[in-house]
């Protein structure tokens, strides 16, 4: 069975290789990711997010997802010694590093409990997967119509940050500006919760995000620096 959505301003595509692919688990799968993009959209006036960053909700009020989401950020906005950080001076409150990673690995968490057990979930390029072998290409940094490595990946997940798609986003919150050190930063890791806030995170700290994201737990790293150096630990699961 294979399935893709547009949410959150990406395509989202599920691939089943179960032989029995209950509907239900598929259909609760999109309804939660489009529900999480209208509750915690920091583009959607309406949103959860919004309304607590107008002040409209006080942090006492938000929702138990809110809560964590916002957990989340702080737990890596100290962990990176404030690189990173979803609250930057004249902006607005912006957890969509954080929203895009953990709300596509609660929605593989609803196939698992479906009993699903082999499907890959790719949400504009990140991956949460069960069973396996899935192959996972990593894009060139620099050539979109290259590869420059791919993974065995099974019962993982797979997030890059990188600066090819949306030109320079990721901010080094400790200065303001762009962040600057790594073409593009992958992170194999148990959850695309983990993943994808930590290929953030050590893109935003630049040179030093390699050494910072090997040494979480759990997290194999695959980076390019602006030297076009190659830099990865030594488990990462790359494919023969």
């Amino acid at each position: 069975m294979r399935r893709v959505e547009q949410v959150m301003g990406f395509p989202v595509s599920l691939r089943v290789d179960d032989e029995r692919v209950p509907g239900a688990a598929v259909a609760a799968v999109f309804a939660w990711l489009h529900e999480a993009d209208a509750r915690f959209s920091p583009f959607r006036p309406d949103s959860e997010v919004c309304r607590l960053d107008r002040g409209e909700t006080g942090p006492g009020e938000v929702s138990a997802d809110l809560a964590e989401i916002l957990a989340l950020c702080e737990e890596y906005r100290v962990a990176t010694g404030g690189a990173f950080d979803v609250r930057l001076p004249g902006r607005g409150l912006d957890p969509c590093a954080v929203v895009k990673g953990w709300s596509v690995q609660r929605a593989a968490d609803l196939l698992r409990s479906a009993g699903v057990e082999r499907f890959c979930l790719n949400a504009g390029g990140d991956v949460v997967t069960a069973g396996g072998p899935w192959r996972v290409g990593i894009r060139h940094p620099e050539r979109a119509d290259r590869i420059c490595a791919v993974l065995d990946i099974t019962d993982a997940a797979v997030a890059t940050s990188a600066c090819y798609e949306r030109g320079a986003h990721i901010l080094d919150a400790r200065t303001g500006l762009p962040a600057t050190g790594l073409l593009s930063v992958t992170i194999v890791a148990p959850t695309l919760t983990e993943a994808d806030m930590t290929a953030t995170a050590a893109f935003a700290l630049g040179e030093e995000g390699v050494a910072w994201a090997s040494a979480r737990p759990g997290c194999e790293v695959f980076a390019v620096d602006s030297a076009r150096r190659v830099l990865r630990t030594q488990r990462v699961p790359l494919a023969a």
